[in-house]
């Protein structure tokens, strides 16, 4: 299914039709994730390069591909509410209690295993899957926005000043804020012990984008081992971005 309003002359962004799509995002995610990074899962298919879980057949998962070329370079995949009860809840329930937002009656859209092939990092090919998802929202009325995201590795002292950072300056509102089920503090620095410059340098840069349009982090950081990442769950509220931003996720191009 083409994403429209989103395919800049180099980019086209489109929703994963046939099982040879949906294995070509699951090919980049393995390289991305598990050889990249470390990852793996009880369903990562070493022999094929795949990786995948018992969740995908539930998610859409959007792709980026380049022009005349077919090789996938841009992956998401996204969790409908309407959809979630399906899959058994939503992925992030295994680290995260998400009953503020599943209780808040609004149309929810869960986020996860965002990737860009390392050559394409850094230029207009994740600007192109944000468009692609901000059509999306608008397609399906989301009104919130969440899912977990990560830093690499599990030693939480290494990245004990971006963690009390997030909590101290994003903490989500009560009303919207998860909390992690195997809790690890975020607030691990008083805040005045944090280089703030220092400590958003080490913010991963699809958390900084969340922050950039608005978004929050629920309470508490989740360890996750199989992974080699420590994730924190970000949240975020289409009513409350601003102007600009509102624009581009409600589908206005004016």
């Amino acid at each position: 299914m083409q994403v429209s309003n989103v395919n800049r002359p180099d980019f086209r962004v489109k929703l994963a039709d046939t099982p040879d799509e949906l294995r070509a995002a699951q090919r980049l995610r393995y390289e991305v994730f598990v050889r990249e990074l470390g990852g793996g899962g009880d369903l990562v298919d070493h022999d094929a390069g795949l990786e995948c879980d018992r969740f995908d057949p539930y998610f859409d998962h959007m792709i980026l591909t380049e022009q005349g070329r077919d090789a996938v370079i841009g992956v998401y995949r996204l969790l409908r509410s309407d959809r979630a009860d399906a899959a058994g809840g939503f992925y992030s329930e295994r680290e995260y209690d998400l009953t503020p937002l599943k209780a808040s009656g609004r149309r929810l859209l869960e986020l996860g295993r965002s990737c860009v092939h390392p050559d394409y990092r850094g230029g207009m090919a994740m600007h192109s899957l944000w468009q692609g998802l901000a059509a999306y929202v608008a397609r399906h009325r989301i009104e919130v926005l969440f899912g977990v995201a990560s830093f690499h590795g599990t030693d939480v002292g290494a990245i004990a000043a971006p963690l009390s950072l997030l909590h101290h300056r994003h903490l989500a509102p009560s009303e919207l804020r998860v909390r992690a089920r195997e809790f690890q503090p975020m607030d691990l620095l008083l805040p005045d012990g944090i280089d703030k410059a220092a400590a958003m340098v080490k913010v991963p840069s699809l958390i900084k984008a969340y922050l950039r349009l608005g978004g929050y982090v629920g309470e508490g950081a989740y360890v996750d081992h199989a992974f080699n990442t420590t994730d924190v769950c970000l949240i975020m509220d289409t009513a409350k971005l601003n102007a600009r931003q509102a624009r581009m996720y409600k589908g206005d191009r004016g």
